[in-house]
């Protein structure tokens, strides 16, 4: 049994996933394989806390937790924001994921190198848990990139109904208001996401392209999110998505998609590769809402919440108001109050725009001119929501 050193954690494995990836891995010959062997495989893994090393005060012996994979050097800039998982210096300083470089969860017994990367079950079913921790994680990162363009109205394509795939179509349903729309070659695929919600499911072949333009009356999907990765697979995903959308390729199918003026993709679409998931954005699972609750593993202060996405213009000029979201609010020291925003004058949009307790952001609406803030009126409250950053 290994035994933790200063800063690390022992956890005895109560369960772990296999992922598809583990398969690529073992396929990969000897003379390519990029980490050094032996090595045991398993980067989805729960268990207990077994023993903790010194200086470790944050989880204790018994403890059930979940392993957050894509370890970072937790000094970094990406690492501060809790992106872990897009840290430049993990790998240049010998930091490897669990399972992909580390000693993982397919064992009695696995080290983690801090407890920051344990997520609290909180009596979650271990055996429930484990995927999670890649094939909830990854989806949800991938979607939540993309929530903006996810209004009521819109269209969000899931290409492959797999592990990773199948948990996308109930996080789509369970984050946006969009029309979910399944692709897949297999029959029984198919009859799975229309089992977990998906609004429609088309057969991924030639006419699948065609078929997805005529549901969207012409204009294609504002997100197309490929979990296979394929040529035939992205250019589905190409030929689908509407001007101003998102292609997100999660599948490691070995396929390549054009970008650029002749591409063959349309104008202003966006395309991107995600890997995992910041540390901020590990989520555990709960029975509630059907069965799923989605909740960060730390508490954000009520401070530092961001406004929600959410307001209709009602002059019709434009579809939806967004919120700048991507600076971060400032952290104000503990015990401390921002001064009250003052809100603008009522708008000739008709939208609402509220004084909170909280600070606000006003940003333009599309094509509008009008600065807005939040529709809702209530109080910022320190309880987790469902969709939260």
């Amino acid at each position: 049994m290994p035994e933790p050193g200063p800063g690390q954690v022992l956890l005895k494995v109560t369960a772990a996933g296999l992922c598809h990836s583990d398969l690529a891995v073992m396929g990969w010959p000897e003379e390519q394989f990029p980490y050094a062997l032996p090595m045991t495989l398993g980067h989805e893994g729960v268990g207990t806390v077994a023993a903790v090393g010194a200086g470790v005060t944050a989880v204790a012996e018994g403890e059930a937790a979940a392993v957050y994979g894509p370890w970072g050097c937790g000094r970094c800039h990406k690492c501060a924001e809790g992106k872990e998982n897009c840290c430049p210096h993990a790998a240049g300083l010998g930091i490897l994921p669990p399972g992909l470089g580390s000693p993982g969860a397919l064992a009695e017994y696995m080290l983690v190198d801090s407890p920051r990367h344990l997520v609290p079950l909180s009596g979650v079913d271990p055996v429930q848990a484990a995927p999670l921790t890649d094939a909830g994680l990854t989806p949800y990162h991938a979607i939540r990139r993309s929530l903006p363009k996810l209004l009521p109205g819109s269209t969000a394509v899931v290409i492959g109904v797999g592990g990773l795939g199948h948990l996308a179509v109930q996080l789509l349903r369970a984050l946006t208001p969009a029309r979910v729309v399944a692709l897949d070659v297999a029959k029984d695929k198919l009859e799975l996401a229309r089992e977990v919600g998906a609004h429609e499911v088309l057969r991924s072949d030639g006419e699948a392209a065609a078929r997805l333009r005529e549901l969207t009356g012409g204009t294609g999907a504002e997100v197309v999110l490929d979990f296979v990765g394929a040529e035939a697979t992205l250019a589905v995903a190409a030929a689908s998505v509407a001007v101003e959308g998102a292609v997100t390729v999660v599948g490691l199918g070995g396929g390549t998609l054009a970008v650029g003026f002749g591409g063959g993709l349309p104008f202003e679409v966006s395309a991107s590769f995600p890997y995992w998931a910041a540390a901020r954005s590990s989520w555990r699972s709960s029975n509630s809402r059907g069965g799923v609750l989605y909740r960060p593993t730390s508490r954000p202060s009520r401070w530092s919440r961001r406004p929600r996405r959410t307001s209709v213009c009602t002059r019709g000029r434009s579809t939806a108001a967004r919120w700048c979201c991507r600076t971060p609010e400032p952290r104000l020291p503990q015990g401390r109050r921002p001064s009250l925003a003052q809100a603008p004058a009522p708008s000739p949009c008709g939208l609402r725009t509220p004084t909170t307790r909280s600070i606000q952001r006003w940003s333009t609406v599309r094509n509008c001119g009008v600065r807005q803030g939040p529709t809702s009126t209530r109080p910022v409250s320190s309880t987790p929501r469902s969709c939260m950053s």
